[in-house]
């Protein structure tokens, strides 16, 4: 199944390391089917962590075509990176390139490289990296099935 991602930004008013306060927006993404699911997710991610007054300010979609992740605490950032895949046209000889951008979690521009490189290793089509940025993305939150409760006595639940 392929994600569907949306690029949320709330707005809320934070407390900064010199203790002013200051508005700020920051961009989160999120696993949604829809505009509506992807608005409601996120405000159910984030409303635990706010404190005060906050909105929802813009959603919009992202076109990601592979997430890299990792567990390591020391990658704290996200990287956008555009990745062009080479395809040689057999009737007229000609490389042609078709580029799609990718998501990797990484501690800096060398560890997004690396961990980059590493999540394509598997790969059989030829690629090159076109480029890779730092994006201001906060955090991702991907589609969670809600539980199913189910009835400890099965045939009980039918009588």
């Amino acid at each position: 199944m392929m994600n569907e991602w949306f690029e949320c930004k709330v707005k809320y008013e934070k407390t900064m390391e010199n203790g002013m306060v200051k508005k700020v927006t920051e961009p989160y993404l999120v696993d949604a089917l829809s505009f509506t699911e992807a608005e409601r997710r996120f405000l159910e991610e984030i409303e635990p962590f706010m404190s005060g007054e906050f909105q929802v300010s813009d959603i919009k979609r992202a076109k990601y075509a592979e997430l890299f992740e990792t567990d390591d605490e020391s990658a704290d950032k996200w990287f956008k990176a555009k990745v062009a895949f080479i395809t040689l046209d057999e009737k007229t000889g000609v490389e042609k390139k078709s580029a799609q951008n990718m998501l990797v979690q990484a501690a800096d521009l060398r560890d997004a490289v690396k961990r980059l490189d590493k999540g394509m290793e598997g790969t059989m089509a030829d690629y090159e990296i076109a480029s890779v940025m730092e994006t201001p993305i906060m955090d991702v939150f991907h589609y969670k099935t809600a539980a199913v409760e189910k009835p400890e006595f099965p045939e009980a639940a039918n009588v």
